[in-house]
Formats: C-alpha cells, structure tokens, sequence
C-alpha cells in the first residue's frame, strides 16, 4: 500500500515569504526537530545542530545578516541549522568538512521543510545570509558553521507554485551522456 501523506507534503511545499503572527501549536516543533534528526548522515554522525529563535530583536538581526529579508522576523521562529564541520573531519577528513556535513544538514533542512508542510506550515530555506554575522547574532562559535535559516510560521499567503524542469531534461541514462547530448553550464 502506498502512502500518500508523504508525496502529498512534497507537491504542496512551497517557499512562504508571509507569516501569521501565530505561534506555532503544542508540541509542533518538536515534532518538526524531531524529524530532522531522523535524517540520513555519513557515518551515522549526525553533524548538526539547531538555534531556535524567537525573540523580535534576534530575528530582525538575522533578517539583516540575511541581506535584509525582512520577512524572515516576521515568523513565529527561525531555526537556524548548523554543520558540525569538525565532527565529520575526524572520519572523512576534508570530505567530510567541506561535503558531507553540508549534505547531511541538508538532508536534515528538507526533513525540517516537509515536516512544517505537513503540519500545516510555512517555511522557506533560505542560505543567502553573512555566516559571521548570524555567528555573532546568535553567539555561535567559529568551529560551527551556519547552513540555512528557516523562518516558519502559519502563512499569511498562499504562494504561487513555481514551474519545474521537465525530467527528461535532467536525467541520464547509464552515464551522463546516455540517451541524450550533454548539458552545458549557462554562459
């Protein structure tokens, strides 16, 4: 039997830019925290960590590191996800902190995502930011490296979908160049 509750959260989850004042329900984020850590990561080592932000003035700090997207103070929260470069360094050496914690958060950022969305939630990743001042504003040491913002909230609007890319235009069959020509970057 299929379940459909995950492809459902996966279609509906958009990038929400407008937030209710409304804090999040119960044991929601918990929840939502919960789900990230469930998160494949290499070596099971599990690189990450979480700033919850609530307070106006810490938001609006971050809103300002993040080139000044307001919008992100508007929500209840921001999670702020952080790689733990060195933990992956001591198994995989400059792999493991230059890649694999980067995707482990990641894998941990869409848990985050889908999880909001199923819920009834808004978020949006947002990576454009200056790592040291969301260091400073959060108190965040050197040797921790900040990955993503995460406002969330209930939405104040209903975003519009974006179009995607067609599979055929970004699968391979057998190797890169199979069944098709190859891609060029964009110049």
């Amino acid at each position: 039997m299929i379940r459909t509750e995950l492809f459902e959260a996966i279609s509906r989850r958009v990038s929400v830019r407008a937030f209710k004042g409304d804090p999040l329900r119960g044991s929601d984020l918990e929840i939502i925290l919960g789900a990230a850590i469930l998160a494949p990561s290499a070596g099971n080592l599990q690189p990450w960590s979480f700033v919850i932000s609530k307070g106006k003035a810490i938001k609006e700090a971050l809103a300002e590191a993040a080139h000044c997207q307001s919008f992100i103070a508007e929500a209840p929260i921001i999670i702020t996800v952080c790689a733990m470069e060195e933990e992956s360094a001591v198994r995989y050496g400059d792999r493991g902190r230059e890649l694999y914690c980067i995707q482990d958060t990641a894998a941990a950022i869409q848990n985050i995502l889908l999880s909001a969305t199923a819920l009834g939630y808004g978020t949006c990743w947002i990576g454009a930011f200056d790592e040291d001042a969301v260091r400073h504003a959060l108190g965040i040491p050197v040797w921790v490296r900040p990955v993503a913002l995460i406002p969330l909230g209930l939405p104040a609007e209903d975003p519009r979908r974006v179009t995607r890319k067609p599979l055929g235009t970004v699968l391979h069959n057998e190797t890169y160049s199979g069944n098709r020509s190859q891609r060029r970057p964009p110049k």
